[in-house]
């Protein structure tokens, strides 16, 4: 019998036995699922987290300064602090990076503010933040009504803000809040601005419990102690980031005044980082559930193997009967191959659409979108473990089928 025949009569053999078909067709898609399912739930929520680090500036560094209010004892030694930022070190190291990277400067004036407007008032969890022209775009804050701080109010110190949404619905509820006066910290603001809705996926409200003044005017508000400034910096391009940094860390040398040959006195933070520590975990979680998947795989790939030979013991007459009309040995251990490998990959199909639809059900689970991933190299590789998976499975039973005397097989009952 040629190829074509035999693939012929594999599908006839499979459909004169549908549901033993339909339950190992069954056995290998658990499997697959399993396999697929783990991997695409571990890539999609990679996918979403890779999503909000992005939108939290991957590609971008923060400078601080070293051991400030954070002084570390190590062997009975208390590290060595230096003072904060100042407000003209922050100044003069954002004219100097130029059109290098853009840098915005904050100033977080504090976290637990009530505001006051329209007759209403806010728990005392408000944070108020002052920041430049520059602090929006790069903490990836959209504004869904009014406008940015004009350069006339940002250098001025005008008393004005721009709030989160959470804000709005609360003071707000039926009515725009552009143009009105809000109460905070002693002072009237009128608002300029309502920010896009953040959700709080990463605690403490995000963008939704924000008033946003300009940094003049925070710098200008009355306090108990000095003000401690956020520099970050942003590049456009990600093969940037090491060059910027060694950049930026010499400019702020210069601002700062440190002695040659002595160790910087401000840390730099990237966020590069955190995404590398993603990619480890990732990794190590990916190979778990390999192993999980294929240990899955191996118990189905067993209870093919047993399915084919009972198969074959079944159908010893049959086999005897082809071997006396001329068929050979090969042709014999090609068809049962060929109903192995047919019976795994329906069952692998079925269970990659499973697996897909399960890794990303589990993903729902992590907040940040309902994105849709479709892993088309765990899908490939499923298809081929099936490929094999059914080459392992059938190859015995095949090999037995094919040895077996023609004449033994036409006297079995």
């Amino acid at each position: 019998m040629h190829l074509l025949e035999n693939i012929k009569e594999a599908f006839r053999s499979i459909k004169s036995n549908l549901l033993r078909t339909i339950l190992t067709a069954l056995i290998v898609s658990i499997g697959i699922m399993a396999l697929v399912g783990i991997l695409t739930a571990i890539d999609t929520m990679k996918y979403k987290l890779n999503s909000t680090f992005a939108t939290l500036g991957a590609n971008s560094f923060e400078m601080r300064a070293k051991n400030f209010n954070n002084g570390r004892r190590r062997q009975g030694v208390t590290e060595k602090t230096y003072p904060a930022i100042t407000y003209l070190q922050a100044k003069q190291y954002k004219k100097q990076i130029g059109d290098e990277a853009t840098v915005g400067l904050s100033a977080q004036i504090t976290g637990a503010a009530e505001v006051k407007a329209n007759g209403q008032k806010t728990n005392p969890n408000t944070q108020v933040v002052a920041g430049d022209e520059n602090y929006l775009q790069i903490q990836s804050y959209n504004l869904t009504a009014g406008r940015t701080f004009s350069q006339a109010e940002l250098d001025n110190g005008a008393n004005v803000a721009i709030i989160g949404s959470e804000l709005k619905d609360k003071l707000f509820a039926n009515e725009s809040p552009m143009g009105k006066y809000i109460y905070l910290l002693g002072r009237r603001f009128t608002i300029v601005g309502q920010l896009e809705k953040s959700g709080s996926d990463l605690g403490g409200g995000g963008a939704d419990r924000l008033v946003l003044i300009p940094l003049e005017t925070g710098n200008q508000l009355p306090r108990q102690r000095a003000l401690t400034f956020n520099v970050k910096t942003a590049v456009t391009q990600a093969e940037n980031l090491a060059y910027v940094t060694g950049q930026a860390t010499g400019i702020m040398r210069a601002v700062r005044h440190d002695p040659l040959g002595q160790e910087d006195s401000f840390e730099v933070d990237s966020s590069e980082s955190l995404t590398g520590k993603l990619d480890s975990m990732t990794s190590t979680l990916r190979s778990g559930g390999f192993l999980v998947g294929f240990i899955t795989l191996l118990g189905a790939s067993i209870a093919l193997m047993n399915i084919m030979m009972v198969s074959v013991t079944e159908r010893t007459r049959e086999i005897g009967i082809r071997k006396a009309l001329g068929a050979t040995a090969i042709q014999i251990r090609q068809q049962f191959l060929i109903e192995a490998i047919v019976i795994c990959v329906l069952g692998g199909a079925l269970g990659i659409v499973l697996g897909v639809a399960m890794g990303n059900s589990i993903a729902l689970l992590i907040p940040g979108g309902g994105v849709f991933f479709v892993p088309w190299l765990w899908m490939m590789l499923g298809l081929i473990i099936c490929v094999t998976v059914g080459l392992a499975s059938g190859y015995y039973p095949a090999s037995k089928a094919s040895r077996l005397d023609p004449i033994e097989s036409l006297r079995y009952e």
